[in-house]
């Protein structure tokens, strides 16, 4: 189970044909819903789900997802060291990067240098230039608006939270607010020219971006986030050979830099990138530079503060 158009049916064929294995696909467009499928799904309905590191910790404490025998997997060795022992899995017990990337805003209009975009390009009226939409994830979109107001992306004060919340609804009265989408979604619809801005992932920016030249796509200057997408095993698998050779081929070097090249998102694989070409590793929007990488965290698990979160967005979508 893996986000929409995150793997090519290329690569689903040439994994079948040196494994034998037969992948059957199921999609999700936001984390809620991948944990809401898990939560009630049968033994044997999933084995290999690809999720957002901020998601691992909570799926680990519910139970969904069970430790990884790292011997059956001999390419782990091609994980770039920066992608080991991070605070969503200290001991990489549980996961494997697929790709990692940003998110930011893709927009239509004239050029203006990317480290000088504010949020406020959205539904500031002498800078918009139409109808936008804001992303469908809870916490992504909560942690933007904290940052958009001036606070952490992982804060748990309440009065932060409440004014990030406030700041989305006040958002939601603009005449030009479209709603709220998935990335793929979003993407689609600048693209057509239906809204001149969403936030997206960055993988689908370059996407856009390859069809319409005169797209752009910034990281804000009140800052974002930076995100790994990890392979991990449902602790209700059937088939976990099948998952562990998937695993295992998607850490090919060869794969991987097929892989991060299909989709345009970054490789968190060391081999893969020692014969990824150069216009690709120093894409700005693919890789970013190091001022915009200084404005980003990665968002962490809040244990029961969660809750915060989950009140909050409940709030914005009933209002």
């Amino acid at each position: 189970m893996l986000y929409s158009e995150y793997i090519t049916p290329e690569l689903l064929k040439d994994f079948q044909k040196k494994t034998g294995y037969k992948i059957k696909l199921e999609i999700y467009e936001a984390q809620e819903e991948m944990l809401a499928k898990l939560m009630t799904a049968k033994t044997g309905k999933y084995d290999v789900i690809i999720a957002s590191d901020v998601v691992i910790q909570q799926m680990i404490h519910l139970g969904l997802i069970a430790p990884l025998n790292l011997s059956l997997i001999p390419n782990r060795v091609n994980v770039a060291q920066q992608f080991r022992n991070q605070k969503y899995d200290p001991t990489n017990a549980y996961s494997l990067p697929y790709l990692w990337g940003t998110t930011g805003i893709l927009f239509r209009g004239e050029k203006i240098h990317p480290d000088s975009v504010s949020y406020s390009m959205l539904y500031d009226e002498k800078i918009s230039k139409g109808s936008f939409s804001l992303l469908s994830e809870s916490r992504s979109m909560l942690s933007m608006a904290l940052q958009a107001t001036g606070n952490s992306a992982n804060s748990t004060k309440q009065s932060e939270i409440n004014r990030a919340v406030e700041y989305i609804l006040q958002i939601k009265q603009d005449l030009h607010f479209a709603g709220f989408e998935n990335s793929v979604e979003g993407k689609a619809k600048v693209l057509s020219r239906m809204n001149s801005a969403a936030i997206v992932f960055n993988g689908e920016a370059q996407t856009a971006i390859n069809e319409d030249s005169t797209l752009q796509f910034v990281i804000p200057k009140e800052g974002s986030f930076m995100w790994v997408d990890a392979m991990l095993l449902s602790s209700k698998a059937s088939n976990i050979a099948g998952a562990y050779a998937f695993m295992n081929y998607i850490l090919d070097a060869k794969v991987g830099a097929n892989l991060a090249k299909s989709l345009n998102f970054a490789t968190p694989n060391k081999a893969s990138l020692e014969i990824i070409d150069d216009s690709f590793k120093n894409n700005r929007v693919i890789n970013p530079n190091k001022q915009e990488i200084n404005r980003m965290v990665f968002l962490t698990d809040l244990g029961e503060k969660e809750k915060l979160y989950d009140e909050a967005w409940m709030i914005i979508k009933t209002r």
